[in-house]
């Protein structure tokens, strides 16, 4: 499937920025009246008609729209500290935009090697993969800001409103020192069970199960951020400062990590405990 994306959807036509058009009209060779499927970084799919084929700004009228394709019961922020190796890092915004994050914060501890991080590259990173994950809605990445300020509250785009956002607040690190950590995966049990989610049968032996897309897919208003630190993990007055405010401590298993590992692991087990492991399912027996 051919995604483009809209840097702006305007009285029913969608643009392309010149890099987008380039691969519309020049390396797909699409043509004025051609159809084409445009996302727009809010959560829709659009279904296009192309009414102009210029390689530096294609436009596309809007035929039909499909509101919340490709979305995720919850709101997820990932607060995370840049890696040392900025490819990491990178990789890290890739593969969490596949699973499903709304937000990425890049926030700046302690023991942080690095403190610098271009945002619009993160963006760019965000808009691919969500265009390879099928999704309509593009995390939105934010400036870079100190663990202390984003603890506090001064950070983020403010994509939920302030008196609702990050109602479910988590932190991992490394040990008990200050406080002992639960499993995130307990926790997030929990918060799915809160939900009222239903519960994935075990399949039987010999038989496949499969999604039902005709069944409706349980929605949750759970809000969650998760903050990760650094290669030399948070120092514990930023611990201290976080539980302060109303972070749980958790643990992500018995492994050592690395930071965008400690990071997708976080990403995963959300996306397996409130969206993958709450759809119907179906048996084809």
């Amino acid at each position: 499937m051919e995604l483009f994306y809209a840097y702006k959807v305007e009285a029913g036509f969608a643009y392309l920025d010149a890099e987008e058009s380039g691969h519309c009209v020049r390396v797909l060779r699409h043509r004025a009246g051609d159809s084409v499927e445009v996302i727009d970084g809010g959560g829709s799919l659009l279904h296009c008609v192309l009414s102009d084929d210029s390689p530096r700004e294609a436009v596309a009228r809007v035929v039909s729209e499909e509101a919340g394709w490709g979305a995720h019961p919850y709101h997820l922020t990932m607060a995370v500290c840049p890696t040392k190796n900025i490819d990491r890092y990178e990789w890290f915004v890739e593969k969490a935009t596949e699973l499903g994050v709304d937000e990425f914060v890049p926030v700046i501890g302690d023991h942080s090697e690095r403190r610098v991080v271009r945002v619009d590259r993160l963006q760019k990173i965000a808009v691919s993969a969500a265009k390879q994950s099928l999704k309509g809605a593009v995390p939105a990445v934010s400036d870079v800001v100190s663990v202390s300020s984003f603890i506090a509250g001064g950070a983020g785009k403010g994509l939920v409103p302030p008196q609702e956002k990050s109602i479910i607040k988590l932190i991992a690190y490394c040990s008990d020192d200050v406080q002992a950590r639960g499993s995130i995966v307990d926790i997030l049990a929990e918060i799915s069970s809160a939900a009222g989610k239903g519960q994935v049968r075990t399949p039987e032996k010999g038989v496949r199960y499969l999604h039902s897309p005709s069944a409706e897919r349980p929605r949750t208003s759970a809000r969650i951020t998760v903050l990760i630190g650094p290669e030399g993990d948070f120092s514990q007055e930023e611990v201290k400062a976080a539980l302060d405010a109303g972070f749980v401590p958790v643990h992500l298993g018995p492994s050592r990590l690395r930071t965008e590992t400690a990071a997708l692991t976080a990403v995963e087990a959300v996306y397996l405990a409130l969206g993958c492991n709450n759809q119907a399912y179906e048996s084809n027996k």
